[in-house]
């Protein structure tokens, strides 16, 4: 890598990842869900344009819900977006703690 400020190098944007208050409002959802019994594992990944926050059911699972970050859609549809198993957007935002809802109408369960 060069260190010259005027190269190509200088100008890449290290990867998208969380920050410490979107991490704590990320984490407060699945220890919640943990503590449900509903998940048991997660793995994060930053990407050059997104960061990943995705939750398995088991550790050999492909993920059941992923967080995703993705800062180039800010000033269009959010930058938040929750994801379901078979791709499909389940809600998507610019407030994070907006997105993070969707996940508060699975903690009630009809009782007869």
């Amino acid at each position: 890598m060069s260190l010259d400020p005027h190269s190509s190098d200088a100008l890449q944007p290290g990867p998208v990842f969380f920050d410490r208050l979107e991490l704590g409002l990320v984490l407060r959802v699945y220890g919640r869900m943990v503590a449900a019994g509903e998940w048991r594992d997660y793995a994060m990944i930053g990407h050059k344009e997104v960061a990943e926050f995705a939750v398995f059911r088991r550790s050999g699972d492909a993920p059941l819900y992923r967080i995703e970050k993705r800062p180039a859609l800010r000033l269009k549809q959010g930058q938040w977006a929750v994801i379901g198993e078979g791709g499909h957007v389940l809600k998507r935002g610019r407030d994070l703690a907006q997105v993070l809802r969707v996940f508060d109408s699975r903690k009630f369960t009809v009782v007869e």
